[in-house]
């Protein structure tokens, strides 16, 4: 068998224990929240050597932040939704649809996102990861703004970092309110209030 072979069969196997780990990572921290969750309960449920785990985690911080992301991605392919709007309307119409969506995955991932909010709590490294998570998005609303801005749809006077910080924030208080089943309100009218709001003083 030529060393080719035997590379990608050996980083085949090694994505397959990764795979493994984070399986029963996601299956540990669901069962157990996240303080009590131990990586060893991990690497016994995925059943791989430790040596091996320790190659791909050094601890349950690293498993949770791949975790974290992978579910966060979904989150943000919302966020990287197509914005053209030729008006304010479509603006709008656009916008709730991604407040709707954002709220609704909130729902769909509330038991992860659970074990993420009591993560944040706790573990720097988690919190830090958590702030990086939130910066990516403000980024890219910031570019939607501006762009309803060059086109002279939104106001051109407000900063739109500034802006952009403060739907997110709104958003996530929400989705934080829907991950702990606080709302009183259904997402369908906190969507459509939130919108309104923040378009209203945009646009």
């Amino acid at each position: 068998m030529s060393n080719d072979k035997v590379e990608s069969k050996r980083q085949l196997r090694s994505l397959m224990t990764r795979q493994k780990l984070l399986e029963a990572a996601n299956e540990v921290f669901l069962e157990e929240g996240f303080q009590k969750a131990t990586i060893t309960q991990m690497i016994k449920r995925a059943d791989i050597g430790y040596g091996t785990a320790y190659v791909h985690f050094k601890g349950k911080e690293d498993l949770l932040i791949v975790l974290m992301e992978s579910v966060m991605e979904r989150f943000y392919t919302i966020a990287e939704t197509s914005f053209f709007p030729e008006t304010k309307e479509s603006a709008e119409s656009i916008i709730y649809k991604q407040a709707t969506l954002f709220l609704k995955m909130a729902e769909d991932e509330r038991n992860m996102m659970q074990i993420f909010e009591q993560a944040i709590g706790i573990s720097d490294v988690i919190s830090d990861k958590w702030k990086t998570i939130r910066e990516k998005f403000i980024n890219r609303i910031s570019l939607d703004i501006s762009y309803a801005q060059e086109i002279g749809l939104a106001r051109k006077e407000l900063n739109p970092e500034l802006v952009a910080r403060a739907w997110f924030f709104t958003n996530e208080m929400y989705l934080w309110e829907i991950v702990r089943n606080e709302q009183h309100y259904s997402i369908d009218e906190i969507a459509k209030t939130i919108t309104s709001l923040y378009t209203t003083g945009l646009y």
